[in-house]
């Protein structure tokens, strides 16, 4: 498993592509990839933004992060299959590939180059120390979901036994359907 922060931060933008596709093609329960993409968009930006971005000129990757997190902010509030919901999710995902080329293809290669293996390294050690830890933040504030939203983000996942599951094992099987 790479550890260097080029490795780990390329990994989050194949899974945030991935949710994206998800997302456009209907597949799973849409509110529950929604907050799955937000928390991830979430806390990938502000890691980046913490431990990798001082290390570079990114003030372009800044603002293109403040532009994401408004359309982020517009997906969540969004009916999912209303045309608002579509064409809030096609500038997000517009936005969010503009800036992965641009990430990839120049932020990175240029942190490469500047950069040593073991700075490399220490990067994406400090890069997932944060990334995780707005995770566990950003989950938690989920977790707080009752019991009745919990079944109905289970009833629309299709999850078997869901009515005889308690609060904890709804929030579990909800977790691994989106996994």
């Amino acid at each position: 498993m790479a550890t260097d922060v080029i490795s780990l931060i390329t990994e989050d933008h194949r899974t945030v592509e991935a949710l994206f596709e998800r997302l456009k093609k209907e597949e799973g329960d849409p509110k529950t990839t929604v907050a799955e993409l937000h928390a991830l968009l979430t806390a990938h930006a502000r890691a980046e933004e913490d431990r990798v971005y001082p290390d570079l000129d990114a003030h372009h990757g800044l603002e293109e992060h403040k532009e994401a997190e408004v359309l982020l902010d517009e997906l969540v509030r969004a009916r999912p299959g209303t045309p608002e919901f579509r064409q809030t999710l096609e500038k997000l995902s517009s936005a969010v590939t503009h800036h992965v080329e641009e990430e990839e293809g120049d932020l990175l290669p240029q942190l490469a180059r500047q950069a040593g293996k073991q700075r490399l390294e220490e990067l994406g050690e400090a890069f997932k120390q944060r990334r995780d830890e707005e995770l566990r933040a950003l989950r938690a504030v989920h977790d707080g979901a009752t019991k009745a939203e919990l079944y109905e983000q289970a009833q629309q996942a299709d999850i078997p036994g869901r009515s005889q599951m308690d609060k904890e094992e709804l929030q579990e099987a909800v977790r691994k359907s989106t996994s």
